[in-house]
């Protein structure tokens, strides 16, 4: 049977082939390679946690398993990936060797615990026995009836301890790396001019005699290893409990899931590796990856900045309708603004917060969050809202994955500052990133906010592309008002949120919408006019969705795509009348934005979403899809995805083989889209700044 779309754990990992393809670019700063490197990492471990586990379960109990969007054979596609992560990570030794040719000629050296000099040495053995022998507590594993809880995340060295003489019997020992507390990278004394750096698991290794001494033996040997866990959130069915009581089990259940992947360097003994892997009921079938001698690579996203080239990450600025002006406020209830993240500041958000937090009019607050900030100014401004009189209401959705615990503790301060705080819906993730404010003046309610594609997360606005409409449009926010209305009386049914007439929701209107837009498409292609369809967002792998674009596709509209991740549908096909144009855009700035055009026989729709077109998201989320009324936005839009469309340097073709080939057309100019957008706003920043005065400083109404 021919296959009608792509699997989307296989488009996933061409995905992380397209990050692996930047830390291989030459073009880009050794930093950064290095930092690709580690977010390939990063990302790989959180498949293996979350996919690779899903996928196990569906092949080990298929369709007993409840609300699972089960994949077609999952034990064929678990094979798949065995082979596409084998070839990977050969690719990435590939790099990370090229990587350390580069920093050498930079006099950038990583060096072993064989490679030191003499005050290396001293200065090694003072660092451990200051700092590290606390924090490690080795494990002699052959003595204990089972093999202790190997913390996810971690990385451990498997020692084998023997006598020269083989006067003792060998004995196996496991030592965590303590690089949480620590750090990985411990810089040494070196020559003017040049940086050493030696890992801590070699510090670790430099002291083994030291560590094991009273044991008798003479020759050590270590080798690194790291175990992946499945990271599922089981919540039980039980009714008795609370959803935050669930999701606290869950937590501790999840740092004992069952092992989905175990790394190891390639070189260890092989009677020690097959004592630990059935220890860990594995096997050769299982993810059980040969690598070179350094692991957790996620580590070097935080690499010392030693490089002689620095980065050129340009500073965000301000809107230009926000530049001169005293309050965001002010200009809001006149216009719409849209912020186009990370060009724009995402401080003019935290501003728009702060006012209200003081503004005297201001009855209420209320806001959505997903992934807050470690230290978040979002919360800080809402806490001093309650401080102020103001009625603040947040939507903290608990089950943020990887933020579940970040989350619970969000909560009990949020409502320490006297917030009122919704968790978690059942069945459903509300992933919605909105924003109510009502403000009462002249005995007129008055209701402005937001409606965004990303988190109110001040950190990751500055390396995240999103779109964060600021309006007070009246139907706009009347239906964020239903949302709120719907969040906070979820039980009394879903009438409100079903009477929402300009925010498309998931998962009540906002699929059947897109049907009905995508039909319209292929009604005027088939007529001969005029039909086109360009899409942006990171996922797209809803099968019912693809099918229907697929249609358009063969009827004739024109189809563009701007897919960061996951890309299921086959793009190329013989019967398309126009060719689908499918790239994905990996540089610098992760795309994060979804945005939906349609041409509508010239009266083009224009929307941002927080959802992108899969299952979860459309029927098991509570998404936003807010249309973009200002003319004045939806150019700037439809500019800002032109420029994309037209990236040929890093842009990547997503086609049926997942070949991931760079768009290259050797007559044009050279075309970065996320630089050439940073211009573009720039611009637009200086062009408007001239023509809007300075507004001279007044005092702040507290």
């Amino acid at each position: 049977m021919k296959r009608k779309t792509i699997p989307r754990d296989i488009s996933w990992l061409s995905f992380n082939g397209r990050v692996l393809q930047e830390a291989a670019d030459l073009t880009v700063p050794l930093k950064e390679r290095l930092k690709f490197l580690g977010i390939f990492s990063n990302n790989l471990d959180e498949f293996f946690r979350v996919r690779v586990a899903t996928l196990r379960r569906m092949h080990e109990f298929g369709n007993k398993l409840k609300n699972v969007h089960l994949e077609h054979a999952p034990g064929k596609i678990l094979e798949q990936i065995q082979d596409i992560v084998i070839e990977q990570q050969e690719e990435f030794g590939r790099i990370w060797r090229g990587i350390r040719e580069q920093m050498e000629k930079e006099n950038i050296r990583i060096i072993t615990e064989k490679q030191l000099n003499k005050d290396q040495q001293k200065f090694v053995q003072t660092f451990f026995e200051e700092e590290v022998r606390s924090n490690i507590i080795p494990l002699m594993i052959e003595s204990i009836a089972g093999l202790p809880y190997l913390r996810e995340k971690s990385i451990f060295l498997a020692v084998r301890l023997s006598k020269k003489d083989a006067s003792l019997k060998r004995k196996f020992s496991i030592i965590e790396v303590p690089s949480q507390a620590l750090g990985r990278f411990i810089q040494v004394p070196s020559a003017p001019g040049e940086h050493t750096i030696i890992l801590l698991e070699d510090v670790i290794r430099f002291n083994l005699r030291n560590i094991f001494s009273y044991f008798g033996y003479d020759v050590y040997a270590s080798w690194l290893f790291k175990v992946t866990r499945d990271a599922e959130l089981d919540l039980d069915t039980d009714i008795s409990t609370t959803i935050i009581q669930k999701i606290q089990k869950g937590l501790k259940n999840r740092r004992k899931g069952k092992p989905v992947r175990f790394l190891y360097d390639q070189e260890m003994d092989d009677e020690l590796l097959r004592y630990i892997l059935k220890r860990l009921n594995l096997t050769h079938k299982d993810n059980v990856i040969p690598g070179a001698r350094i692991h957790n690579f996620r580590h070097f996203i935080d690499f010392p900045d030693v490089f002689q080239k620095k980065g050129q990450r340009k500073k965000p600025f301000p809107h230009p309708l926000l530049k001169n002006t005293l309050r965001v406020t002010d200009v809001i209830l006149e216009k719409d603004i849209l912020l186009n993240f990370p060009y724009h500041s995402f401080a003019s958000v935290i501003d728009l917060l702060r006012e209200a937090a003081i503004d005297p009019d201001v009855r209420a607050i209320k806001i959505t969050a997903y992934r807050l900030a470690s230290s978040s100014k979002v919360v800080n401004a809402l806490i001093n809202a309650v401080r102020n009189g103001k009625e603040v209401t947040v939507m903290l959705e608990l089950r943020a994955r990887f933020d579940e615990e970040a989350n619970l503790d969000w909560k009990e301060r949020l409502e320490e500052g006297g917030v009122k705080v919704l968790i978690s819906l059942p069945d459903v993730k509300v992933h919605a990133k909105i924003c109510l404010i009502k403000k009462r003046v002249n005995n007129r309610t008055i209701h402005y906010g937001f409606v965004s594609t990303g988190n109110l997360n001040e950190r990751t606005a500055s390396v995240y592309g999103d779109h964060c409409l600021l309006t007070s449009d009246r139907f706009v926010m009347a239906d964020v008002n239903r949302i709120f209305t719907y969040l906070e009386k979820w039980r009394d049914g879903m009438e409100p949120i079903k009477a929402c007439r300009t925010i498309l929701l998931c998962p009540t209107t906002l699929r059947k919408e897109l049907n009905k837009l995508i039909a319209r498409e292929i009604r005027h292609a088939r007529k001969g006019e005029a039909a086109s369809i360009i899409l942006k967002m990171n996922s797209l792998s809803d099968e019912d969705l693809i099918a229907r674009l697929t249609a358009a596709a063969k009827a004739g509209v024109e189809i563009k795509l701007i897919i960061r991740g996951i890309f299921c549908m086959l793009s190329e096909n013989k019967k398309f009348k126009t060719p689908v144009k499918a790239i994905s855009i990996v540089d610098e700035y992760l795309e994060h934005a979804r945005v939906f055009i349609f041409h509508n026989n010239g009266k083009e729709k224009v929307y941002i979403s927080s959802a992108d077109w899969m299952v979860r998201n459309l029927d098991h989320r509570i998404e936003a899809t807010c249309p973009i009324l200002d003319e004045d936005i939806k150019k700037v839009l439809k500019n800002i995805l032109q420029i994309q469309l037209s990236d040929n340097v890093k842009a990547r073709i997503l086609d049926n083989d997942l070949s991931n080939e760079y768009v290259q057309e050797k007559q044009k100019k050279k075309i970065r889209s996320q630089l050439e957008i940073y211009h573009y706003l720039h611009q637009k920043t200086i062009d408007i700044s001239k023509l809007i005065p300075a507004v001279p400083p007044e005092p702040v109404p507290f």
